[in-house]
């Protein structure tokens, strides 16, 4: 149980830091013209997407509150 905890929270690290990349490329693309919107649009999805995973992954390696 602990190694899969471990697991857990190395991936959550992981997505953590994609999800800063995406931030910080997502700002770039933004300020440079011209501005490529599909392309931006497809990072902020991206993104999105990490931020669910994040949020899912912390509701599991969480303690529940019921103690």
């Amino acid at each position: 149980m602990d190694e899969q905890l471990h697991s857990l929270t190395r991936r959550l690290i992981e997505l953590r830091i994609e999800h800063a990349d995406l931030d910080a490329m997502i700002d770039r693309l933004a300020t440079q013209p011209p501005v490529d919107e599909l392309a931006l649009q497809r990072l902020k999805k991206r993104r999105l997407a990490l931020r669910d995973m994040m949020a899912r992954l912390e509701a599991t390696t969480e303690p529940d509150d019921l103690a």
